[in-house]
């Protein structure tokens, strides 16, 4: 067989203890470093039991395969991968380089398909049961060998579900070209949809995954303290974004998701990425964390700052409370039992002249990264939006964004909250502007 870079070949023989070395200096095995933990305790949250957490959400997703009557599901979404398997491998590289899958079985054993060289990446997890090189079949490593290396690596996968399927030859798939999920037809492999099961395995979140978020949280609230901290005129969008990142990643955090940082003008509409303009005194900054922290666990938070050390005008001010309050109402209406449509029809709408401008959604869940549900402005609803019911366990993050059609500026604000048996509990508390609020 001739050498793949992707693929670990056969005649690459392991050096001893190469591996046991490497699995004991995995970052997962080394934990979080002494500022975080540090953090933590100063806020008096516990350590997750994450050997519980793992076996839970793989719990989770058999469960929902076995509903669903598949046999297994195949993961290509790093994400999802780590919901299974609690294990990393270049998570925003392997998102758009298909090098690293995972087959979960109803029942089985589960198997990952790692990149060359990486083995000792999950030993850590304990529910991962085998490590196999992945085969890669993207046109990157392929080719115009693509069509050979489909029929490999389908051999792998037949063979995965003829020996663990117990003669079930169902399998969701969350990713998956459709020339590869074409090959597993053609023997006898029913390839069905995976989104629906990884997103209703991930909705529910179990006491150490609330811990996991719970840290995370504090983690990115301080980073965003040491961001408040370095904004001042003649900063640039770009610097003080990157506080952000330096902080989440001295917290062991992960990546962040997006660039959503905007100041002054650019606060008006949303949606503008962070740049190199130079954020002068008196300009709103406003952000977007979606920051993936530690534990692999996304905290989405959204403030809005006023840069300098003058007063805010009126309008500012006037932009400030109405986000403020659309926030805090549609906070305030969380419960477990209430359907998404309800939430939907209750949520405070804004005023006629922000409307224009509103944020994507109300509403939407969150977890490893933003997932399901999604609750929208009933403008926005049609006919083929799908309903459900609140339960304790799920996380949300309200949404606003108040900026008037054709204005100059405006206020982003978003807080993370917890459906409880009883209610909900703010998840996020990091401090409102105290200036643009009138608080001083």
């Amino acid at each position: 067989m001739p050498f793949d870079p992707m693929v670990a070949a056969n005649n690459h023989t392991p050096i001893p203890g190469q591996r046991e070395k490497a699995a004991r200096l995995n970052q997962h095995a080394l934990g979080y470093g002494s500022l975080a933990e540090a953090e933590w305790r100063a806020m008096g949250i516990a350590d997750p039991d994450l050997l519980t957490m793992r076996r839970y959400r793989l719990n989770r997703i058999r469960a929902e395969l076995s509903h669903h009557d598949y046999a297994g599901v195949l993961l290509y979404d790093p994400v999802n991968i780590r919901y299974a398997t609690d294990s990393t491998n270049m998570q925003v590289w392997v998102a758009h380089n298909p090098t690293r899958y995972c087959f979960v079985p109803t029942d089985g054993p589960v198997i990952l398909f790692d990149y060359h060289g990486c083995d000792h990446l999950s030993d850590h997890s304990k529910v991962v049961d085998e490590v196999r090189p992945a085969i890669s079949f993207m046109y990157f490593v392929s080719g115009n060998m693509v069509p050979e290396r489909i029929k490999r690596w389908a051999r792998d996968i037949i063979d995965v579900v003829t020996e663990h399927g117990a003669g079930n030859c169902r399998i969701a798939v969350d990713r998956l070209d459709p020339a590869a999920a074409d090959e597993l037809a053609r023997f006898g492999i029913s390839v069905h949809g995976g989104d629906e099961i990884m997103e209703r395995a991930r909705l529910i979140k179990s006491p150490d995954e609330l811990l996991c978020m719970r840290r995370a949280i504090v983690a990115c609230q301080q980073a965003m303290g040491e961001m408040e901290s370095a904004l001042r005129p003649g900063i640039s969008e770009n610097e003080l974004w990157a506080e952000l990142h330096r902080g989440n990643i001295a917290r062991g955090g992960e990546w962040i998701e997006t660039r959503l940082l905007a100041s002054g003008p650019r606060t008006n509409p949303w949606f503008q990425e962070c740049s190199s303009r130079v954020i002068d005194a008196g300009d709103l900054v406003a952000f977007d964390t979606d920051l993936i922290g530690p534990y692999g666990y996304c905290a989405d938070i959204s403030r809005t700052w006023l840069c300098g050390s003058g007063k805010p005008t009126n309008e500012q001010r006037d932009l400030y409370a109405i986000a403020v309050n659309q926030v805090a109402v549609n906070t305030e209406i969380l419960r477990p039992g209430i359907s998404l449509s309800e939430l939907g029809a209750l949520a405070i709408d804004l005023p006629e002249d922000c409307r224009q401008n509103r944020y994507s959604c109300l509403y939407h869940g969150v977890g490893l990264a933003d997932e399901y549900p999604a609750v929208f402005y009933q403008d926005d609803r049609t006919e083929d939006w799908g309903d459900d019911v609140l339960e304790a366990g799920m996380v949300l993050c309200v949404e606003s964004y108040v900026g008037r059609s054709g204005g100059d500026e405006g206020v982003k604000l978003e807080q993370q909250v917890l459906i409880t048996e009883t209610g909900h509990e703010l998840l996020s508390d990091y401090p409102l502007d105290a200036r643009l609020s009138g608080i001083s």
